[in-house]
């Protein structure tokens, strides 16, 4: 059973949530919370697998609640997926909530089917990074960043074809499709895509995405 936080300070947003959620026999909502600073306190008495959060919330915006959440200061032993909600209309901190743990995002008016799927997605331990949304909030934000290029240090700790993996990763590619791209298993894909994670001390494949657009393996609209 797949155990769900809603963090959003609109009620008829999280009723909406948790009527789509609590419907199916895989999930079900242990709580709401109304701000942020509410839903870092309700994660770690409930201790959810995965958190909706919102963006912008009163008292403690989405960003901080998720660091608090996912930081040096989360409870121990415990570290569920944050699923961002949001609008067309983001502010830059999206990016940085990527760079500390997001697992993804999702548009509050995304329809029921792939709100699901997306819980899902984050709460097998995957990055939602298949809608649009995702990778143009990726390749918007790091944009602004200083990147350094392909020959920086943290790439030396990779091979060849770990640097190709993880290349295609952060253009987007699923497993299936980069097997398909380098003419290999896709269980060899997971095998390069796990020990890149591991080698780099990323937690998911966001964080492989952002990683490849900081070290300039590819660049925006690249």
């Amino acid at each position: 059973m797949i155990r769900i936080l809603i963090v959003d300070d609109q009620s008829m947003i999280r009723v909406g949530i948790r009527a789509i959620l609590d419907s199916q026999d895989d999930m079900t909502v242990v709580g709401e919370a109304e701000n942020g600073r509410a839903g870092v306190d309700r994660c770690r008495s409930l201790r959810p697998d995965v958190v909706l959060m919102d963006v912008r919330m009163p008292v403690l915006d989405g960003l901080a609640a998720t660091r608090a959440i996912l930081g040096p200061e989360r409870t121990e032993g415990h570290s569920p997926r944050v699923l961002m909600l949001t609008t067309f209309d983001i502010d830059d901190y999206i990016y940085e909530a990527l760079r500390i743990g997001a697992s993804g995002f999702l548009l509050k008016d995304s329809e029921p089917d792939e709100l699901m799927r997306a819980v899902r997605v984050v709460a097998g331990g995957e990055a939602l990074l298949a809608p649009s949304i995702t990778r143009r909030l990726i390749e918007n934000f790091v944009d602004a960043q200083p990147r350094r290029t392909a020959g920086s240090t943290a790439l030396n700790a990779l091979t060849d074809r770990e640097r190709e993996v993880l290349r295609l990763v952060a253009l987007g590619m699923s497993n299936a499709e980069i097997a398909a791209s380098l003419f290999i298993a896709e269980q060899t894909t997971k095998t390069h895509v796990s020990r890149i994670l591991q080698k780099l001390g990323l937690r998911d494949r966001v964080q492989a995405v952002v990683f490849g657009y900081e070290n300039g393996l590819v660049t925006p609209g690249g």
